[in-house]
Formats: structure tokens, sequence, C-alpha cells
């Protein structure tokens, strides 16, 4: 049986060809006008395109400029201060803060140069014979004291600001002021001596601090004031003891002897080594008398004035 084709000979697709495509499609008869000609670039795009870095340069350094015009109007200018300023604020602070006392700051600068000076029996086992006080003047270890305080002794040992303790040897002896220097064979690494201060401006009115073991208790602080100058210390005997003393009224007891006495500073313008008491009490009544430390310092061998 023949197959019938759909297509007659003048239709039927050639091999190989086939069917045009949509972009295959003939073009128009008509042409597409021609497009105009890009125009030239402007003169301001030329002069940008040629010297952009120096433009920027110049645009961020006038950026620069007006930022910091702008920021110093807006500043508030400092007022300079005045006297007045600062008095208000000195007396802001007296009312608002608790400062020390002068006599704290100056036991506070003497205290690491006072040591405890004490008796001690031949064994170690025996009882203290006598508690005392002194102070170091010098970075050697060399320590000041009174005689009274160590006279007798078969063993002498101080006990520093650290809780640290030595024995200690006699080096040098002053009867006269009633004197002892004394030399500790151990050492802390901290040890402070004590800055010593002439006597020759103190008056009667000067502020003082005595720091000392009275009665073995201590280190201990009183204050007071410098009641006179060159007294002569004459016991309840009535016999003349020392002379060329300064009277202060700071409280002292036993145990303080051999202690310093200080200005309001903390420097030592004395050691402390009497109280005078007319009756057979030994306690204070108001009335010690403390060695000149130019005295003091010349029975160490110290010429500090």
């Amino acid at each position: 049986m023949k197959r019938v084709s759909l297509y007659s000979s003048s239709q039927r697709p050639t091999k190989g060809r086939g069917l045009p495509r949509a972009s295959q499609a003939p073009e128009s008869k008509t042409e597409t006008a021609a497009k105009p000609a890009p125009k030239p670039p402007g003169r301001i795009r030329m002069f940008l395109t040629r010297y952009e870095r120096p433009v920027l340069v110049a645009v961020s350094a006038l950026i620069t400029v007006l930022a910091l015009f702008v920021y110093a109007q807006i500043q508030t200018p400092q007022r300079a201060l005045t006297q007045k300023d600062i008095d208000n604020a000195v007396l802001h602070t007296l009312e608002t803060k608790s400062l020390p006392s002068a006599s704290a700051r100056a036991a506070a600068i003497i205290r690491p140069s006072v040591v405890r000076v004490t008796r001690k029996g031949k064994n170690e086992d025996d009882p203290d014979v006598g508690v005392g006080t002194g102070v170091i003047i010098q970075e050697d270890g060399t320590i000041l004291t009174n005689l009274h305080v160590v006279a007798g002794a078969d063993r002498v040992e101080v006990e520093f600001f650290d809780g640290s303790k030595s024995d200690a040897d006699v080096t040098g002896v002053q009867p006269e002021h009633d004197l002892a220097v004394i030399q500790a064979k151990t050492l802390p690494d901290d040890m402070k001596p004590a800055t010593l201060r002439s006597t020759a401006g103190l008056m009667p009115g000067d502020e003082v601090v005595a720091v000392g073991h009275p009665f073995g208790i201590g280190p201990s602080t009183s204050s007071g004031v410098v009641s006179g100058l060159r007294r002569d210390y004459v016991n309840p005997k009535g016999k003349r003891v020392l002379t060329n003393l300064i009277q202060f009224d700071a409280a002292a007891n036993p145990g303080n002897s051999g202690g310093p006495l200080v200005t309001l500073d903390g420097e030592v313008v004395g050691i402390v080594t009497a109280i005078l008491n007319p009756t057979e009490q030994r306690v204070f009544i108001g009335i010690g008398f403390a060695v000149p430390i130019e005295n003091a310092a010349a029975g160490a061998g110290m010429s500090p004035f």
C-alpha cells in the first residue's frame, strides 16, 4: 500500500534545511537610522580627569580646615585660674576630707627610726632588767639612747620597727649628758635613720612630739610644746644632775628615756632623758627634759650642725 505524502513537491522540505529562525528573518528594507557621534567631554570633566589627584588633596585639605574651624568655634575657652579659685578648692578639701593631724604626720615620719632597748640578763631565761627607747641616727645602725637605760646591763637587745631583734654593743658613753651610743649587730633591710635638726631656732611654744616605750608599752606617741630652753634638771633630793636641757610638756614616763623629741616635721631636736616630779613617784606630771641633739650627736662623734 502506498504512503501518501502530505507535502506537495514544491513544499517538501529540503534535506538539511529547516524553517528560518526568527533571528534569521530578513532585515527590513528600511535601514535603521545611524546613531549620532558621541559628544566630546566637557572642559570640567577633562580638567578633573587630568588633575584628579591634586584636586582630591585640595578638597581633603579644605575639609580638614573647615572641621578645625568648626571645632574651634564650638569649644569654650578655658578661664585662667585665679588665687580665689585655688583658695576655694583648698577650703573645699579641708571641709570635706579628714586630714591627719600635724602630730600624727610627725609620728609617722619618726616611728620607723625608733627602737625598743631592753637590758637583758646574762642568760636567755633571765627576766628583762629594764626597758627604754633609742633612735637610729646613722645608716650603719648607730643608735642613741640614755646611759641609764643600758648601764649595768649584761646584754643589750634592740627591737626595730618591723619587729626584728638584734643584740647591740655599747660603743660610747657621755655621762655628763646621760647619753650612750649603741651599735646593733644585725640590721633590717628597711632600716631608716632619723633626720636631726639644730635647736638654734627652737622657741618656747613650738609644738613637739615624743615617741617611745613608756612602761614598755609602745611605740607610743604624745604631743605637747616646748616649755623652756637651757634648763637644769634637779632630782627630788635637790642635786643638780644635767644642764642645758629642753623642757617640754608632752607626756613621758619611765621607758620613754632615750627616745626622740621631734618637731612637727618629724626631725629630732632632742633625746628624752628625765621627768621631774617633786614626789617620790616616777610618773609624769607635766615637766619633761630632753638633751639637745647637738650634745647627743657630739657624743656619737657626729657634727651635723
